[in-house]
């Protein structure tokens, strides 16, 4: 399902759709999802209300995700080819430095952005993020959820999707977030459906080393937001993540889980413009 805002670019491995809001002369500021989540998972919301911020908000769809390309060969490839992508779409657009968000998987291959292109990253954002897989590990069944493959029909698929984002999201406000998530699940899966984009995603992400110490290294302003109901990635990664990163400001909530609820985006957006602020 396309949309009149989704644009494309050619980069050197791979065509990268990507869409972009806001002040079209305000500073650059990227926003980069997860696990196989698409460009949509940014709500509506919250890219609007950084753009009312005065952000020139660009958001891409990550390889093997969304209107992406999809690469059959090679068959694997590490968050540092995310965070490469990411780059060269900046450059593909003529932005020297932007300001960096990143969620779940893309709060990973955000953290990457600042280690390895420290000079292109003007303040950094990481949502229930970890700096590395092994903390704040999600238990079992919650894996198999996630990972079990997609019904052939439609309906089952979308109520399957749906099925997840209530289990591992905000309980508080599960009631509040039903509808929200179905319309999610229907507009991701008639968007665009990757049968092996996630798996290529979940290897990149468990082979990751480790980024404690280097994030330790970095001295760029950094904002580390996490939910205390999140079974994904658990408040451990989060916590961790801010303790690694020595110029971070920490905010928690307890009411969240691995989503962005509607009750909280004011709240989120406040957090990451006054960041980007101290840039």
């Amino acid at each position: 399902m396309r949309d009149e805002r989704d644009q494309f670019a050619e980069l050197s491995t791979v065509r990268m759709c990507f869409r972009g809001e806001g002040d079209p002369s305000g500073e650059p500021l990227v926003l980069i999802m997860g696990l196989s989540s698409q460009l949509i998972h940014w709500p509506q919301e919250l890219v609007d209300g950084l753009g009312e911020r005065g952000y020139r908000v660009i958001r891409p769809d990550n390889r093997d995700s969304g209107l992406t390309e999809w690469k059959e060969a090679p068959s694997q490839y590490y968050l540092r080819t995310i965070a490469r992508d990411t780059v060269e779409l900046l450059d593909h657009l003529g932005i020297e430095q932007a300001h960096v968000v990143g969620a779940s998987m893309g709060g990973m291959v955000a953290q990457l952005l600042a280690i390895e292109y420290p000079s292109r990253v003007l303040s950094l954002c990481s949502i229930m993020s970890t700096p590395h897989i092994s903390i704040g590990m999600a238990d079992g069944e919650v894996l198999d959820e996630l990972t079990r493959p997609l019904p052939p029909d439609r309906e089952a698929a979308i109520e399957q999707i749906a099925a997840l984002y209530a289990i591992i999201g905000s309980q508080t406000y599960a009631d509040g977030e039903r509808e929200r998530r179905l319309a999610l699940a229907t507009q991701a899966y008639d968007r665009a459906k990757n049968p092996d984009g996630g798996t290529r995603q979940v290897t990149a992400a468990v082979i990751a080393p480790d980024r404690s110490k280097s994030l330790q290294e970095l001295t760029l302003p950094a904002l580390v937001i996490h939910g205390a109901e999140d079974p994904l990635i658990k408040i451990a990664g989060g916590e961790a993540t801010h303790a690694a990163l020595a110029d971070s400001t920490y905010l928690p909530f307890d009411a969240m889980g691995h989503e962005l609820p509607t009750p909280l985006l004011d709240r989120i957006v406040a957090g990451i413009a006054e960041n980007a602020a101290r840039a």
